[in-house]
């Protein structure tokens, strides 16, 4: 046998480990970047994957809280209040699809980033609300909970990464919450859009904002 060939034959063997090691690697990364009970991607695996989609003109931020998610856990249990998130969860991965994203930020809170096709993000976020205020299957017929949205095309604020996207639709979903009023009976509050510009979600503006919310 040439110098060669006992070269790769030796050589294999720990070829095909350092494969099975990257590969392990690789999967524990993964696992890293997932909630481990929704399975939606934790803040570093959103971050990565939305910096990406931001550079599509068409690209909504949309911000999500769980009303009341504390009175939920205190009443009902935590068990109940972790089979409304992984509720939230499944339906906000679905309804953003392979295009978008979605993450759970922490908490009840979630994020995701939706490629608009057809300009209708107001159309499309009614229907997201109505979907994620659903009763979960099979749970206490007295947990039923809304979800405030905020939401921001990133096209109307070139200048903003992910972080400055993201506390304009918090800006947003507060005042969605803070327009609990305007609601019709037994829908919820729905959803809002800010196109002006705040300085953080108490602080001081900068410019007085223009404030949508659909009730």
């Amino acid at each position: 046998m040439n110098t060669v060939a006992t070269a790769l034959l030796f050589a294999l063997p720990l070829a095909a480990g350092w494969a099975l090691h990257v590969r392990w690697l690789r999967g524990c990364l993964n696992t890293a970047r997932r909630d481990p009970l929704t399975a939606l991607p934790t803040r570093d695996g959103f971050t990565r994957r939305a910096t990406v989609l931001l550079k599509d003109p068409r690209a909504v931020v949309v911000l999500a809280d769980v009303d009341k998610f504390k009175h939920i856990n205190d009443t009902f249990g935590h068990a109940a209040g972790d089979a409304l998130l992984k509720a939230t969860a499944d339906r906000l991965a679905c309804h953003v699809g392979r295009s978008g994203v979605a993450g759970r930020l922490g908490g009840d809170e979630f994020a995701a980033v939706v490629i608009d096709d057809h300009g209708t993000a107001g159309d499309l976020l009614a229907v997201l609300h109505a979907v994620l205020a659903r009763p979960v299957d099979g749970q206490d017929p007295g947990v039923h909970t809304t979800v405030s949205l905020g939401w921001v095309r990133a096209c109307d604020f070139p200048a903003d990464d992910l972080s400055g996207l993201l506390r304009r639709a918090d800006e947003a979903m507060y005042a969605a919450k803070g327009r609990a009023g305007m609601r019709r009976a037994g829908l919820g509050r729905l959803f809002a859009t800010v196109t002006g510009r705040r300085a953080g979600r108490a602080g001081t503006r900068t410019e007085t904002p223009t404030v949508e919310v659909a009730a």
